[in-house]
């Protein structure tokens, strides 16, 4: 297994660790309750350098990108990003990640770390016909992230990145704690939160200049374990769970991130174009366990009544937030009305689960 740099930090905290996409990473340090009220009520620190970092430059990098992805990269100002997605031809997702656009010719694209390689492997062969080149820069650049209500006011007297003009999803490079940084407003918990990218060997730094200013304001090390339950209460999808290539972007409610109106052919466009114009098989759904028990991943879905599975719960656990057990899972298409009743199979019992909107939780404005 691979170990960040600032895997010293997360033993000498105390930190629980795991395996998790090739890495050892800290799953907790003190609970996963308190870290996740943390990031809910203060501010959270993170290590994300397991993450992937690939740096797509030259003048058909736009161009490339567009053809590689279901997103549309050359509509991006410089300095800002979004979400997108890489599919097969049948538009099976391959991975979820962030398009980062830094200047005209130059794109930051960040995947899961599970699938750094098959993705940077199919991004070479994609681009090969375009004047752009791709640089793995994974093992090279650290990802620290701050998340949280205070992460603003414990993050700015370090940066010369005026947060306060920083737009979410946008990005722009100054430096954190003395040391350079792409620093943007980006993140997976739901709350308002920056990411941070810097060389490897500067994230000990940057991370104990956080600790410093942060701590007596409630700043805390959050774990992949408070990260789990923070994404899952802001309904945002984990590739392994909601996401793999079984599953297309509008079986998972994000038709809206596959630009099917940009000009000229894409990896998936046609497999895409049928799924828009046709009926869905399934559609992901979230849950409020209404009886006693939590709905798991893998658990199964029945219809009252009904002996045969009509589904599956991709995601679960009880919210430390709403204080109910919540749930991600794949339905029926007439299922997925909210105020719907479906039975999750817990156990030897089934248990009452209600169909809600999803996300579970918004931040307050």
């Amino acid at each position: 297994m691979r170990r960040t740099s600032l895997y010293a930090r997360h033993v000498a905290a105390g930190a629980r660790l795991i395996e998790f996409g090739g890495w050892e990473m800290p799953v907790q340090y003190g609970g996963i309750l308190e870290e996740h009220r943390a990031v809910r009520e203060r501010a959270g620190l993170f290590d994300l350098s397991h993450m992937g970092e690939l740096r797509v430059s030259g003048r058909g990098a736009g161009a490339g990108l567009a053809y590689a992805l279901v997103s549309d990269p050359p509509r991006l100002a410089v300095g800002r990003a979004h979400y997108s997605m890489m599919v097969a031809d049948d538009g099976g997702i391959i991975d979820d990640l962030i398009v980062y656009r830094t200047d005209e010719d130059r794109f930051l694209v960040v995947p899961n770390a599970g699938n750094r390689e098959v993705v940077t492997t199919a991004l070479r062969a994609r681009l090969s016909g375009f004047e752009a080149t791709i640089d793995d820069a994974s093992l090279r650049t650290a990802l620290v992230a701050i998340q949280g209500p205070l992460a603003a006011a414990i993050l700015g007297p370090l940066t010369d990145v005026a947060l306060a003009s920083l737009r979410y999803y946008a990005i722009a490079s100054g430096s954190a704690a003395g040391l350079p940084a792409w620093v943007a407003r980006t993140g997976y918990t739901g709350e308002d939160g920056f990411e941070l990218f810097l060389a490897w060997d500067d994230a000990p730094a940057v991370w104990d200049a956080l600790l410093a200013a942060g701590t007596a304001r409630g700043l805390t090390p959050v774990g992949l374990g408070a990260r789990d339950t923070l994404r899952l209460e802001a309904g945002m999808p984990l590739y392994g769970n909601e996401l793999d290539a079984s599953v297309d972007p509008f079986e998972a409610g994000l038709g809206r991130v596959v630009k099917l109106d940009k000009a000229g052919d894409f990896v998936g466009r046609a497999a895409l174009e049928r799924k828009a114009a046709g009926l869905l098989h399934r559609r992901l759904a979230g849950l409020i366990v209404r009886g006693r028990g939590i709905a798991r991943h893998g658990y199964p879905l029945y219809l009252p009544g009904r002996a045969e599975r009509c589904g599956v719960v991709t995601s679960g656990t009880a919210s430390p937030t709403l204080g109910v057990p919540i749930a991600m899972a794949y339905l029926p298409p007439d299922s997925v009305e909210p105020g719907t009743i479906v039975e999750c199979g817990v156990r030897d019992a089934r248990v009452a689960a209600e169909v809600v909107p999803l996300p579970f939780y918004q931040r307050p404005t």
